[in-house]
């Protein structure tokens, strides 16, 4: 019987923990500040609230797909660990180099951000502050810190800090959605404003980038899949932490999506980041636009917390296979890979400082859309092979339509945003030579 590796990893996390993870790192930055930002380049509420469902049914067929994946391998590292195996070390380098520099780095980035734009909302007279852009920053790197702290000392410890924050997320967002729709003062004619929408290849290409940041709020539908040595159970734990998370997220994401077109006109809505804020501003007025902003902060604590945990996870399992700095692989005393934190950290720090918020989540979502598609790939493998150690329904649909729908999003938002696009695959070919070096130095050194 094969026993599959935990890397030194002590197994702790059953379905409750698992779940929260998945929830806890979908729900961040992007369902709070894309709203506004999609309806800039998207001019229609309906197609807005069109596209966050697609966004959900393409987040659902990936996660059908990696609970198969999980449940096979269950390993630390998410993509990684899958590609790794299912085709070659380098592919497998290639998405844990891409999750460092951008996939988990620039999420927690972004979420900080989204932080700090939330909590300075609840400031008096923040418009007229000086430097208020320096003070966001230094919310923004100030709070990294604090999780960095937190998760640095123990994965126990940590998934309680993360499971609490995660129930008193979905417990605010709740709150929100009910009273905004009970109290609030709002209108669902704001769902039928006409205003221009491009057509033919310019709408397409619009759509296309649109679904990346969609699909940037509902990255974490694998979250559960990259602490895969740390699950109790993993066949049973991983595939419905991954379903029921995922399902539960998009009903979440339409509920409030429903709510931020009910609270703000169409034109109101367009370019704003923090459109929670805004949208309570409308329904309860200046002083509940505050409360609720501060609690729109609390929520993203969740997320910034659980990239935190899974992301060093993903750097640790390639040191110990010999392809990232030796470094990475050490384990602290709490029993965590502690310098992979402090790295990824640090990475996000240089984002917050250089970077602006359209930037960094641009740059990340297409990062995000390239190896989970090779991953899915692997499917197929698994099951021609007769590998599966669990099999979801309706295969091969999810894989396939999750393959071309990630496919057209990438090609449709290169061609809207090639700069931010073609920096995401300079990083990717960067990590060719980067893996024969470290190969060879980590050959060399042992």
């Amino acid at each position: 019987m094969s026993v599959e590796p935990s890397y030194g990893l002590k197994k702790s996390l059953g379905y409750f923990s698992l779940t929260n993870i998945v929830v806890g790192d979908m729900i961040g930055a992007g369902i709070f500040t894309t709203s506004g930002l999609l309806l800039a380049q998207l001019h229609d509420p309906k197609l807005l609230l069109i596209l966050w469902v697609i966004g959900g049914v393409i987040a659902l067929c990936g996660a059908l797909s990696y609970s198969e994946l999980g449940a096979r391998f269950p390993r630390a590292g998410g993509e990684y660990a899958f590609l790794s195996e299912l085709f070659s070390p380098l592919t497998g380098f290639l998405s844990g180099w891409i999750s460092f520099f951008v996939g988990f780095t620039a999420p927690v980035a972004a979420s900080s951000l989204a932080f700090s734009e939330y909590l300075v909302r609840t400031l008096p007279d923040a418009d007229g502050m000086e430097q208020i852009g320096f003070i966001k920053k230094a919310i923004a790197v100030g709070i990294i810190l604090v999780f960095s702290i937190i998760h640095y000392f123990g994965l126990r410890s940590g998934s309680r800090v993360q499971n609490l924050l995660t129930v008193i997320k979905i417990g605010l967002i709740l709150a929100l959605v009910i009273i905004g729709f009970v109290f609030g003062t709002g209108s669902f004619e704001h769902f039928n404003v006409q205003m221009k929408v491009a057509e033919g290849w310019a709408g397409l290409k619009t759509m296309g980038l649109a679904l990346m940041w969609i699909m940037f709020a509902y990255s974490g539908w694998n979250a559960s899949t990259y602490v895969g040595s740390e699950v109790l159970n993993p066949v049973k734990n991983i595939p419905r932490s991954l379903i029921s998370g995922t399902l539960f997220v998009t009903l979440i994401y339409l509920l409030l999506n429903t709510l931020f077109v009910y609270a703000v006109p169409a034109g109101e809505m367009k370019g704003v980041i923090s459109i929670g804020g805004l949208a309570a501003n409308n329904l309860f007025g200046q002083t509940l636009d505050q409360f609720f902003s501060l609690f729109i902060a609390v929520i993203l604590l969740s997320a910034i917390s659980v990239l935190t945990i899974i992301g060093p996870r993903v750097y640790y399992a390639m040191a110990e296979s010999g392809h990232f700095f030796g470094i990475a692989k050490r384990i602290n005393r709490s029993n965590v890979p502690g310098i992979s934190i402090l790295m990824q950290s640090g990475l996000a720090i240089v984002f917050v400082v250089s970077g602006t918020f359209e930037q960094i989540i641009t740059l990340l979502s297409f990062s995000l859309g390239i190896f989970p598609i090779l991953a899915v790939l692997g499917v197929f493998k698994i099951r021609i092979s007769g590998q599966a150690k669990m099999k979801t329904p309706l295969y091969p649909v999810p894989q396939v339509l999750f393959i071309i729908s990630s496919l057209a999003i990438l090609v449709l938002a290169y061609l809207e945003r090639p700069v931010e696009s073609s920096i995401a695959l300079a990083v990717i070919l960067v990590g060719i030579p980067a893996y024969f070096l470290l190969k060879r130095y980590n050959t060399i050194k042992a």
